[in-house]
């Protein structure tokens, strides 16, 4: 389960909108530029005992910096500065948080991690985070579903949690105006129930 918690985050050059299956969200907001952000989902299933496929991403997330309006007529302050370089997006942090969707209502705590990247219109930028806490599956709703504590999830009663993951990501032009995008991902946690796929 040590690389099945990470998922690479890599920006694709390509609008990936129309994309079967993938869940993005283009945030209203008064910057020219929006953070369109999809998935390619790789594992839906994940087996908290490890076992085969876990050592897999669960999946990739797209991100591209698009252009919703054209700059404005006025000139920048630098004059060695385009209106192009100040739609240059600096992504600082993001945040990680979870949704039941089984019934339940306990879930792990969000996580909020900062970074570091920037991503220019039509460019690409990549980077990773984690998707839980190293210690997750040690508390709710995880630590029901081990062997040692029953093995079942008391909200439910089910042997495996179904939640989605939420994942919103944060940053600014050079320009100053704030940026955001989040997509999510379903996801089935159970454990020693054949790998994860």
């Amino acid at each position: 389960m040590k690389h099945g918690n990470r998922i690479a985050l890599t920006a694709a050059a390509v609008v990936l909108m129309i994309a079967a299956g993938s869940c993005s969200d283009v945030n209203k907001q008064s910057a020219p530029v929006t953070l369109l952000v999809t998935t390619d989902q790789i594992l839906h299933k994940i087996d908290l005992a490890g076992g085969t496929g876990c050592d897999q991403n669960i999946g990739t997330v797209n991100m591209e910096a698009i252009l919703v309006q054209q700059p404005g007529s006025s000139l920048p302050a630098n004059p060695q500065q385009t209106p192009a370089d100040l739609n240059v997006v600096k992504i600082d942090r993001y945040r990680v948080s979870y949704v039941r969707i089984d019934g339940g209502h306990l879930v792990p705590s969000p996580i909020v991690r900062s970074i570091s990247t920037s991503l220019s219109v039509g460019s690409s930028a990549s980077t990773s985070f984690v998707a839980f806490d190293s210690n997750a599956i040690n508390q709710a709703p995880f630590a029901a579903l081990l062997p040692q504590n029953g093995g079942v999830d008391p909200e439910t009663g089910r042997t495996s949690i179904t939640m989605d993951l939420v994942l919103e990501v944060f940053g600014q032009t050079l320009a100053g105006e704030r940026v955001s995008g989040n997509t999510r991902m379903t996801l089935d946690f159970c454990y020693s129930c054949g790998g994860c796929s």
